[in-house]
Order: structure tokens, then C-alpha cells, then sequence
């Protein structure tokens, strides 16, 4: 079976669209063919095959672009109190003559550091959580739609899973504005709610946070029984609006 007409110029552009999948002008292009349904597949990526012709139009991701905090002076005093009982000002220095004010300025330094690092996992985790979301209403649109209802169902092969629509995303290039797409949705499945500062380690804030969303979020793809196509993104369109 031939590919679409919209896909071959993709092939003739290296790394345009799906630059994480390595895409040379040197890969292999494979129609496959299983179970009445086609599948494309292009270097190690692997694509299902729509029925039709036509662009499907998903519901609109509505994404909260910005940290939602309340009281940033109750924030900033948690900060605190989190470098005072992680000691996280050396003991020498503490020890050393060293004017009390130099102190002061390296703790409140440090405070607004871990904030910002909160700031900044607040906002994966919004984006997560709005992520989710859609991916619940998108899986509603292809529970109604004849074209794309088998295209989930994890006993039809090939098939798409949750997680898909996270790979979607980033082939259709959303403007994320530095959100890292994994990471926010392993966050999300990781806590319901965002806890508050003062339930992290400062470990957790600098180093640790971004291995553990890793982690949950390739545990939630391979939830999924494998092998988890991609869906191609030519047949889908949707809006995203920032909140």
C-alpha cells in the first residue's frame, strides 16, 4: 500500500516534524498490514493508519500557562524554614565570623531559589493536569466518531494509547513555553493535588523531581499492552488556548 500523499513530503524533509524520531532522508518507509487495519511505519516510529481521507478535529486543550500560588510570603517563609531544618547552610559558615546580614542574604538567596523550583514543578503540574483532561475528552470525541473508535481498543492491533496523544502533541509542535510535556504528565499522575512546598525535600526540588515523573509516566505508557502506536499528526487539528 502506498503512503499518503500527506505524509510522503515529511520524508523528504529531514527532522521537520518529528525530530525526536530521527528522521532521515535514509529511513525506512514500511506499510504493514494486520488484522484489516494499516500501519506506517517510519524509521522506529510507528503510525496508525486513519480510515478516510479527512482531518479530524479534536477538543480544544484550555492549559493554565501560569503557576497558580496564593500568598507568596507564606511560600518564601516555608522556603525558609525548609533550609533551616535540611541544613543547608553549612555549619562552618554558620561558625565563621561572618556578619549576620551576609547570613540573612544567602538563606532569603536560597529561599527564593527552592520557590522558584516549586514555581517551576507548579507548573508542570498544571499542565498535567490539564493534559489529562483532554486526553479524556479526546478519547470521548473517538468513542463517538465510527472512523476512530477502534483506534484504542488494546485488543485491535495496531493500536493508540493514552500516551499517544502526549506524543501528538509534540509532533504537532505546541508551544509549551519550556514545560517539559512528559515530566507535567507524571507529576500530575503522581499527586492528585500539588502539595505545598513544605511536603519536599529540598533534594526533591532540585534533583529528584524530574526522574520521579519520568519514571511514573513510563509506567503509565506501558500500562498499555505494547507495541503503542503514534497517531498520525496530519489527520488531527485542535486549538490550544492558555488560561
Amino acid at each position: 500500500m502506498a503512503l499518503s500523499a500527506a505524509l510522503k513530503p515529511y520524508l523528504l524533509i529531514p527532522r521537520l516534524l518529528w525530530q525526536d524520531a530521527g528522521i532521515t532522508k535514509n529511513d525506512s518507509v514500511v506499510d504493514m498490514f494486520h488484522q484489516g487495519e494499516y500501519m506506517d511505519i517510519i524509521g522506529d516510529r510507528k503510525f496508525v493508519e486513519i480510515p478516510g481521507e479527512k482531518q479530524h478535529e479534536l477538543p480544544p486543550l484550555f492549559v493554565h500557562s501560569t503557576a497558580r500560588i496564593r500568598h507568596w510570603n507564606r511560600v518564601v517563609g516555608m522556603a525558609n524554614h525548609i533550609i533551616e531544618s535540611e541544613d543547608m547552610i553549612p555549619a562552618e559558615i554558620l561558625d565563621e565570623l561572618v556578619p549576620e546580614g551576609d547570613v540573612d542574604r544567602r538563606k532569603m538567596d536560597l529561599a527564593l531559589n527552592l520557590v522558584d523550583q516549586y514555581k517551576n514543578l507548579i507548573n508542570h503540574w498544571q499542565w498535567g493536569n490539564d493534559i489529562l483532561e483532554w486526553i479524556r475528552q479526546c478519547e470521548n470525541t473517538f468513542d463517538i466518531n465510527r472512523e476512530l473508535r477502534n483506534v484504542l481498543r488494546h485488543d485491535v492491533w495496531p493500536h493508540a494509547g493514552r500516551s499517544s496523544f502526549v506524543t501528538l502533541l509534540a509532533d504537532k509542535a505546541v508551544d509549551t513555553h519550556g514545560i517539559e510535556l512528559q515530566k507535567a504528565v507524571g507529576l500530575r499522575l503522581t499527586f492528585r493535588q500539588p502539595p505545598p512546598i513544605t511536603c519536599f525535600s529540598d533534594q526533591f526540588l532540585f534533583y529528584l523531581n524530574g526522574t520521579i515523573a519520568s519514571t511514573a509516566f513510563q509506567t503509565w505508557t506501558h500500562m498499555v499492552p505494547d507495541p503503542v502506536s503514534s497517531l498520525p499528526p496530519e489527520r488531527f487539528k485542535f486549538q490550544v488556548y492558555n488560561m
